[in-house]
């Protein structure tokens, strides 16, 4: 089963592949189902600067919001966070687990 983090946020490809190091698992992006000569065949999705990837709370880059599937970028690096964290200004929120009070 699929496995939803606490936290990702969107950005467009343009964006992470700013990084130096970026590389893309191209495989892992979502199929698309094409009729081709009459049969249903699946079809890896050509991404493209201004289609959106999901950062995730650990640093990798999926194609969705689920943590462990369809992996486009996982070469988590000292580097690649802290261009995340700079560049991106990515940042898990932390949030508040007493409820307030008035």
């Amino acid at each position: 089963m699929a496995k939803m983090g606490r936290y990702c946020k969107a950005y467009p490809i343009g964006r992470l592949s700013e990084f130096s190091g970026w590389s893309e698992n191209k495989q892992s992006a979502a199929k698309e189902k094409h009729q081709i000569d009459g049969k249903e065949v699946e079809v890896t999705e050509e991404l493209n600067d201004s289609d959106f990837l999901y950062l995730q709370e650990h640093f990798v880059v999926t194609d969705g919001v689920f943590m462990d599937e369809r992996i486009i970028f996982d070469h988590v690096t000292p580097e690649w966070i802290d261009f995340c964290k700079k560049n991106l200004k990515f940042e898990v929120p932390v949030y508040d687990p007493s409820p307030s009070r008035s």
